[in-house]
């Protein structure tokens, strides 16, 4: 019997297609589905930025659940209770049991959420973005190439490079005084800073941690300074000193021989040398809130602590105040003893690389580092008192939470067994690292 595949037969409800006429709807229909957009949802974490209309911005984060149109969430100890329709939400705000305190209202455009609201009188606009997921592939390396360098610690300048944990950057510095490995001025003299990197899933109340893979010198020259700074000697040493102005400090790098010998001795120290040990001497995360320090400076952020420990092979882990962290780096040293005694000491410049990574939810009070042999912690104040305080203070209480260790424990520990370095004496703010041998460590359990 003849069959037409054309014909359309509808009986009760059947439909009779040929088979090529049927693939050709059900293929209409998926690409219909496809068109039309999943309901959008906001449950699940995220980054807010909440600015005030006076003051600077705050950051918290939020997870929203969703159930059919109510939304809740928590963000700085604050309930965030509504509704989320067509794109929306429309919530109130309020500090436990306590009636509302305010609203926020937004929209979700493009993936990210933004709108304003008010607590009380004091009005913000907020936005809020949920944490980049890194590309496929895994970790990745980063061949960055400086064409512009900052002398400033600060949120305010353009990233120039994201990057996500477990990254690695390959790039270079110039020296302190702006210039290249080529002899080429770059940039104005302070400390001119390679950056920022934008650190993917960094956000305020993480730490921020960049393991310093590579730090070499890439040039045979260096230069420092033939005085010892007044505020590192006592007034009648200073004003007495008979230093010769002419007196030439330049050096020259022997990386083969990994020496460093005056380029124009006296007689006396024509057979002087001092072993190569290369260090950066800053590096530092955007300062808090909308604070910008010259590149010279140093505080809880880091910065220009120019501690000569900070070398190949340390980890550097760094407080993060801003969303990113916005990590710089520079100020090459050759080698460079305690303190900076001369307030500047073999700058040149380097090329380095770093691996960064970050550790949610869990923030340190001032920069803490270590390599093979310590951990060191850091203490930056106004005085060498007040920065050995807070040394101390830092290391103990890294040790507490790590090792569990109870306050007299921690005592009897550090009281047998802690080292005391003086970083920086120089600058505006004093640098004293209090450290401990790891191998004290070993019989504690963790």
């Amino acid at each position: 019997m003849r069959r037409n595949h054309d014909r359309r037969v509808q009986g009760p409800r059947w439909v009779w297609l040929s088979s090529a006429a049927a693939v050709c709807l059900i293929a209409a229909a998926a690409t219909q589905a496809a068109a039309q957009p999943a309901a959008a949802t906001i449950a699940g974490d995220w980054e807010i930025t909440r600015r005030p209309q006076f003051g600077s911005p705050q950051y918290d984060t939020v997870r929203f659940d969703v159930n059919a149109d109510r939304v809740t969430g928590m963000a700085g100890g604050i309930k965030i209770e509504g509704t989320f329709r067509n794109g929306v939400i429309d919530a109130t705000l309020q500090r436990g049991s306590d009636p509302p305190i305010g609203k926020l209202t937004g929209a979700l455009k493009g993936g990210a959420l933004s709108g304003e609201g008010n607590l009380g009188e004091n009005t913000f606009t907020w936005s809020a973005r949920r944490a980049a997921d890194p590309p496929r592939g895994g970790p990745k390396t980063h061949v960055f190439a400086p064409t512009q360098f900052h002398n400033f610690f600060t949120s305010t300048i353009a990233p120039v490079l994201h990057v996500f944990p477990g990254d690695t950057v390959e790039t270079r510095s110039v020296d302190a005084g702006g210039t290249d490995e080529n002899g080429k001025r770059r940039a104005a003299g302070g400390n001119p800073l390679t950056g920022p990197f934008f650190v993917e899933g960094a956000f305020p109340g993480d730490t921020l941690v960049v393991k310093l893979n590579r730090v070499r010198l890439n040039r045979d020259s260096a230069i420092s300074s033939g005085q010892i700074v007044a505020s590192a000697v006592t007034p009648g040493y200073h004003r007495n000193a008979k230093f010769d102005d002419n007196f030439s400090s330049d050096w020259t790098l022997d990386r083969e021989a990994g020496l460093a010998r005056l380029t124009k001795p006296t007689a006396r120290l024509k057979d002087y040398t001092v072993p190569l040990k290369p260090m950066l001497g800053c590096i530092g995360v955007a300062p808090p809130e909308t604070a910008s320090y010259r590149s010279g400076w140093l505080g809880a952020w880091g910065g220009n602590m120019d501690y000569n420990e900070l070398r190949e092979g340390a980890t550097l882990y760094l407080p993060v105040f801003h969303p990113g962290a916005l990590l710089f780096l520079g100020d090459g040293h050759a080698v460079e003893g305690d303190g900076e005694l001369t307030g500047n000491a073999l700058e040149t410049s380097m090329e380095f690389s770093f691996t960064v990574d970050v550790i949610k939810k869990k923030s340190v009070p001032q920069p803490r580092a270590e390599n093979a042999q310590y951990r060191m912690a850091s203490g930056i104040a106004n005085s060498l008192t007040d920065a050995l305080q807070q040394a101390t203070t830092n290391l103990a209480r890294w040790l507490a939470d790590d090792y569990k260790l109870e306050a007299n424990e921690v005592a009897v520990v550090l009281g047998t067994a802690i080292r005391y370095d003086i970083a920086e004496v120089v600058d505006p703010m004093i640098h004293v690292v209090a450290k401990i041998d790891k191998k004290v460590l070993e019989p504690i359990p963790r």
